[in-house]
């Protein structure tokens, strides 16, 4: 069997570099290529993004405000067109597609991002789905509201959480969300903790005036999941933001299977099926 190969994708969010990657270095059979914005943008065209068969997203790029401008976006919150264009042309190729943390949050103002992943993650109080929401909650990094330590559990048999069954438990970051997910999102693992207000922060890039009136009801326990968007299968993790989670063996499995499900022929007729 030939090696899976994997596009990574990152920049605009701070991790630990070395960690991470030490990650991929058991995953037999998978090969991995790092790739920070924007030099992304010009990778991910067509005639260079053939040569891989899933693409990681562990970026965090266009957020309007906070002085980020390698990603070409002029913080507009939009990625520039030829971005666009490369990643409607991933979508249309079936390309596998897997989310992880902070990757949720870029382009907040493109919609088509947020029908890829499928999150209700908000950086501030916004519209979702027709609705008026909250912006969501942040728990984790140092101090009183830490990253916490939660049991993950399956919530149905998948190849993705193949060896998974029992679940495991994983200190990580968290947000607190509604549970106004896109309409394709299928739950793959849910976390047993407590998704109320007293346990995050307020969004920390939301407007003073709002941090400071904050207020969220008990949010979602959705952890990991699957979407569609197109013709391209799509795995998300909340949950991988530091070395606790990328030297954890059970997560280390969660990717792999991740990356190898996202590749298969299964995962492509599955996500056509659901257009």
């Amino acid at each position: 069997m030939s090696d899976l190969n994997v596009l990574v994708v990152s920049k605009g969010h701070a991790y630990a570099h070395d960690s991470f990657l030490d990650m991929f270095t058991e995953m037999v059979g998978i090969t991995t290529t790092l790739v920070e914005q924007p030099a992304a943008q010009a990778v991910l065209q067509p005639e260079f993004a053939a040569e891989y068969d899933v693409v990681f997203f562990y970026d965090m790029c266009g957020i309007p405000g906070v002085g980020l401008t390698h990603d070409g976006a002029n913080n507009t919150g939009i990625p520039p067109e030829r971005y666009v264009r490369a990643i409607e042309g991933l979508l249309d190729r079936g390309i596998g597609l897997l989310l992880v943390n902070h990757a949720t949050v870029s382009w907040p103002m493109w919609p088509l991002w947020r029908e890829i992943h499928g999150s209700s993650f908000m950086l501030s109080k916004g519209e979702l789905n027709g609705k008026t929401v909250p912006g969501s909650g942040y728990r984790g990094g140092h101090g009183p509201l830490a990253n916490a330590t939660i049991p993950l559990h399956p919530v149905i048999e998948h190849p993705v959480l193949e060896g998974l069954a029992s679940g495991f438990s994983i200190t990580d970051e968290l947000y607190l969300k509604t549970d106004d997910y896109g309409p394709k999102v299928v739950p793959l693992m849910r976390g047993e903790y407590d998704f109320n207000q007293e346990n995050f922060t307020a969004p920390p890039l939301a407007a003073p005036d709002e941090q400071a009136h904050w207020q969220h009801p008990p949010g979602s326990d959705l952890i990991v999941w699957l979407n569609a968007c197109r013709n391209s299968p799509v795995v998300v993790s909340d949950v991988g933001d530091s070395p606790l989670a990328y030297d954890d063996p059970n997560y280390r499995r969660l990717i792999q299977n991740a990356c190898r499900w996202l590749a298969s022929e299964p995962a492509k007729s599955w996500a056509k099926d659901q257009t």
